[in-house]
């Protein structure tokens, strides 16, 4: 379970039956939990609905060799929820 400032976003992914693809610590030791989704998050739309704390931040890497992703990191408890690229990968769902 990723922390309070997330934990809705997370819920509302796992009850909408999108595949949760990793779960844990995923970069450095800097990260606490991270998850992954088999989806495209639509940062703007989630972060309007979401009505996030300001110490939750968009956050995307476009990696070349070590994977890429998009999603929400909260910067107080190191958690992360994730999704991919949008423009990488046009047939994947996008959750709004």
């Amino acid at each position: 379970m990723v922390c309070e400032h997330l934990q809705q976003l997370e819920q509302e992914l796992l009850q909408s039956g999108v595949k949760e693809t990793y779960r844990g610590q995923a970069w450095s030791h800097n990260c606490r939990e991270w998850v992954y989704f088999h989806c495209v998050l639509d940062l703007a739309a989630l972060r309007e609905r979401m009505q996030f704390d300001a110490c939750v931040e968009d956050h995307e890497h476009r990696g070349t060799h070590d994977g890429s992703e998009a999603g929400f990191v909260c910067k107080q408890c190191h958690d992360g929820i994730m999704g991919v690229l949008p423009k990488q990968h046009r047939f994947i769902p996008i959750f709004k």
